[in-house]
């Protein structure tokens, strides 16, 4: 019964002065995807690296104190495969993959477009190349879970403030249809929608104002799977008893 985990860690630095490496050993998981390193290897300790004995397996950002991504482990993967072939987005450290027999498992950090109309359009740019990447994947046949950061909120459901974000990264419509052909058209599923309908299931928290405290949030975190493993998952959890980050952790057991 693989336990996957995904959290964005706003730095792994901070993320482990907050007890996030602590928690992931109470975890039991059999795989933790992390996003937003905010680091390169000169900076990654030996527990960042393989915490408790879980292999490691990591994508940095040239650029320091910036984006980057990793996989945890407990078995050793029969291939690693570092970046999607974007030379743009793969300088950013954006996506990890590790594969173990028929199950692949990815990490990713998609662009926000939030901070200036030219990080939107590059935000354009990551899907118009993202899409055709997974395509691919489901055309290998094989079992896959990308878990991350998907940096949009899918529905009206997905958000507390959805009639004020409509013009807002995040929210914008182009973003929203899309995120459905990831559904509809490529055929991956959004595991946590299937398990849980409920609203306010939010993964993010603006550290502006209150948003937290008042759960004003978004759920742009996402298991995204191929139907099979999907329809194994049987519980999905938004742990929020510490805060890590200003994301919370998700976490989906599937029983295969």
């Amino acid at each position: 019964m693989p336990k996957i985990i995904s959290a964005n860690l706003n730095g792994i630095r901070s993320a482990h002065k907050k007890g996030f490496f602590n928690w992931m050993a109470t975890q039991t998981a059999d795989f933790v995807c992390v996003q937003e390193l905010k680091a390169q290897l000169p900076d990654m300790t030996e527990e960042f690296l393989m915490p408790g004995g879980y292999h490691g397996h990591f994508h940095y950002a040239e650029k320091k104190g910036y984006s980057g991504t990793g996989i945890y482990s407990r078995t050793k993967p029969d291939a690693v495969r570092i970046g999607f072939g974007s030379p743009e987005f793969d300088a950013e450290g954006r996506y990890v993959r590790c594969d173990f027999g028929n199950l692949t498992i990815i990490s990713v950090y998609c662009p926000s477009g939030s901070s200036s109309p030219e990080r939107q359009e590059a935000k354009f740019r990551f899907m118009e190349l993202f899409l055709p990447h997974l395509l691919e994947l489901r055309a290998e046949g094989r079992e896959v879970v990308i878990c991350g950061d998907w940096n949009i909120a899918h529905n009206e459901i997905d958000l507390k403030n959805f009639k004020g974000n409509k013009k807002n990264s995040g929210f914008l419509p182009e973003e929203r249809a899309w995120l459905t052909r990831v559904f509809d058209e490529v055929g991956f599923v959004d595991v946590h929608r299937g398990i849980d309908k409920r609203p306010e299931q939010y993964t993010w928290w603006s550290n502006r104002g209150q948003a937290y405290a008042k759960n004003v949030g978004w759920r742009i975190d996402y298991h995204v799977a191929t139907p099979g493993i999907a329809a194994q998952a049987k519980e999905v959890f938004i742990y929020k008893d510490e805060r890590f980050s200003d994301h919370a952790p998700l976490i989906i057991d599937y029983r295969l």
